[in-house]
């Protein structure tokens, strides 16, 4: 409890950010400590910074996964990549989005939420392919792809830049860092519990 309640007050900008994460390393494995190395010197962990970063850290695991030679070192960097979308989905959808959901932010958020929702389909058939099959690496294209296309920073950033102020957006990222180490926290991989959001789309 104490971590959460010092992970909700982490709204005081980039100064407190690294002995914030050096307090939490170990509740949030790979997640706010791999994190870190996509964050610029200016910013303030607020929401739009957090979600940026995240963009980033996929980014290059894709790179990665691309670029691997051996199959469990392939399979390991995708079980990071699963639990990073798993968790950057959950806290959008349940924190970000109906935050900044407004009549002009409202169609994009609809947007989203399906994206994410065909992403976790295809996250679960990757998680049931084995990592040498030749469809698995087909898939992770499908993946790439369906995730750069994902028009987050060019649509609905600027958006809810112009619409939140910055003391909320950086209120709003600590409520997501928070929940993002609960999601750590829980027992079982955020990937885990993918399988059970493909009905439909996250209503927002």
């Amino acid at each position: 409890m104490d971590k959460m309640r010092k992970a909700r007050g982490v709204a005081g900008g980039h100064r407190a950010r690294g002995g914030f994460l050096r307090e939490i390393t170990d509740a949030v494995r790979g997640g706010l400590e791999r994190l870190s190395a996509e964050l610029d010197d200016e910013d303030s962990l607020n929401a739009l910074d957090l979600l940026k970063a995240q963009h980033r850290y996929v980014e290059r695991l894709f790179a990665q996964i691309e670029g691997a030679t051996s199959g469990d070192y392939k399979l390991r960097l995708f079980g990071d990549l699963a639990d990073m979308l798993a968790v950057h989905a959950t806290i959008e959808e349940k924190i970000f989005y109906p935050s900044v959901k407004t009549g002009v932010t409202a169609d994009l958020l609809r947007e989203s939420a399906q994206d994410h929702l065909n992403m976790k389909r295809l996250l679960v058939e990757l998680m049931a392919t084995e990592v040498d099959d030749d469809s698995f690496d087909e898939k992770i294209l499908m993946l790439k792809d369906m995730v750069q296309h994902h028009a987050e920073e060019r649509k609905l950033f600027p958006l809810v830049r112009k619409t939140m102020d910055s003391g909320l957006l950086e209120a709003l990222g600590g409520e997501m860092i928070a929940l993002m180490v609960e999601l750590q926290q829980n027992g079982e991989p955020p990937r885990a519990a993918i399988s059970n959001e493909t009905d439909a789309p996250a209503a927002i």
